[in-house]
Order: C-alpha cells, then structure tokens, then sequence
C-alpha cells in the first residue's frame, strides 16, 4: 500500500488531483485510516489511474471519464472516442480556416498597407421582409430617382421601415451603364406591391463575406479591391449579387467623409 504522496510521486500526478478525484468518486484509495484520515493506495489502482490519465489527455472532461470507466463494454469507449474525434477534427478545420485567413491578412498587409483599414468577416445574414424596387439604372450613382419613388410609395402606404437601406447589384461583373439594380428597403406589417415596387422575403445567405467603409461613395472602390482581393486569396468564389448597405449617409451626416457602407458578397468554398 501507498500513501497518497507516495502513490502521487509515482503516477506523476500531484496529492490535489487524487484527493479531488476522490472526492467525486472517480478514484478513491484503496482504504482510508479512520483515526489519522490518511488515504492509502495499491499498486491494483495504478492502471485505472492511468487509463484517467490518458483519457484526460485526449480531451474527455472528468464526467466523460466517469461514464467510460462505469460502462465494462468498449462499446461506450469506442462511441465516445469517435464523438471526440468528429469534434477534434471539426475544430482543426475551423482552425485551420482562420490560420488560412491570417496568412492571407499578413500577406496582403505586406503588399498594401492600406488594406489593413479593412476588416473584413464572413457572416450568415438572416432572412428579411423587405419592398424592392428594381430597373436599370445609367451608373452605380444614379439611383436617387428610383429612392425617390419607392420612398413616395412607402409614405403613401403608411409602412415602417427599419434601416439600414441597401441596393443589390445583379450584374456578374462592373458595368459602364444599364447597370441592372434593386433598390431595398427592409419594412415591418403587411405591404401589398405593385407593378414596380415587389414586396417579399429577401432570401437568408450562410456564408456572407462583408467589409464596412467609412468615406465618400466615390472610395469604395478600396473596399471592393480589399474584398475581392480576401475572397481569392482565401479560396471563396463569389456565389451571387453583391449588396451594398447604407449605415450612415446624406440624410444623417453633412460630410461625405463620415459616410458608412456594408459591402456584402455571397460567397462559398471551391
């Protein structure tokens, strides 16, 4: 028999861990001295204390370990070990995407200081019931007039609108003109449509690569540079229409400079 310093030293664990899995009834000593309280162990007890030792290594918490050593069946060992190893491998991925992603970070950093100024995220963007105004429009710029309508329809109709406001862009790549756009509004209650202005759920999107600009409209084109840019270098493909969201502009800061838009592009995996 061993005293608990003694069976500590040699199973390499120290007396605080044998009392505490004493006391949850994971490993209790072999006897205990009634009159001085001292804890003594057997040689017997040390492969069970290894089999905790090694089961601890592999992630299982004390809980875990407790329901392997009660269950005789390897069955239960074999189940729980390809749970845990479903959940080793599913954070190495996870892991390796965003080391993937610093890699990327540090490389464009070296080339364009200026990208540092972006952060850009993938996001999942939730379902939205919105009205949308859709037609062709001579330039990015020139939309006020399609602003103008939708607003005009909406004040008519009494309906709430949530900010922020946004556009989707449908062409697959930059357009000179007849740029194919859809005005959106995001609204709450009941909205009936008409000819132009359509009213639906706009559709949820899993994976959304997203940067935010602060500045002039005229400058997002560095935004755009910086997403594309990430969107390669991570190995995205661009799975549909970008959109772009209005945080702050004309109607709340008199500066261009304090402007803030969401540029947000569907993306998925090669």
């Amino acid at each position: 028999m061993f005293k608990i310093g003694d069976f500590a030293k040699l199973n390499r664990v120290t007396v605080a861990t044998l009392r505490h899995y004493d006391a949850i009834g994971l490993l209790q000593p072999e006897t205990t001295d009634n009159f001085t309280g001292y804890r003594y162990y057997s040689a017997e007890q040390m492969p069970k204390l290894n089999r905790i030792i090694s089961l601890k290594e592999l992630g299982f918490s004390l809980e875990e370990i407790a329901m392997i050593l009660s269950h005789k069946s390897g069955d239960t060992l074999k189940l729980l070990l390809q749970l845990k190893q479903n959940e080793i491998r599913s954070r190495l991925e996870e892991e390796q995407s965003r080391l993937n992603r610093i890699e990327t970070f540090m490389k464009i950093y070296e080339q364009e200081d200026y990208i540092m100024d972006y952060n850009i995220v993938l996001k999942t963007i939730d379902e939205i019931k919105v009205a949308g105004l859709r037609d062709f429009i001579p330039s990015y710029s020139e939309q006020g007039h399609l602003w103008m309508e939708l607003g005009e329809y909406l004040d008519k109709k009494g309906v709430k609108t949530v900010p922020p406001c946004m556009v989707i862009y449908y062409d697959a790549g930059y357009k000179e003109d007849k740029v194919d756009a859809e005005i959106i509004e995001p609204i709450l209650g009941d909205l009936k449509g008409n000819d132009r202005i359509k009213v639906r759920n706009l559709e949820s999107v899993k994976q959304m690569a997203c940067v935010v600009h602060k500045g002039s409209y005229q400058t997002l084109s560095s935004a755009y540079n910086a997403l594309s840019k990430w969107i390669e270098e991570n190995g995205y493909t661009i799975s549909g229409p970008q959109r772009e969201l209005y945080l702050k502009g004309e109607w709340d800061s008199k500066s261009p400079d304090e402007y803030i838009t969401e540029i947000q592009i569907p993306v998925s995996i090669h």
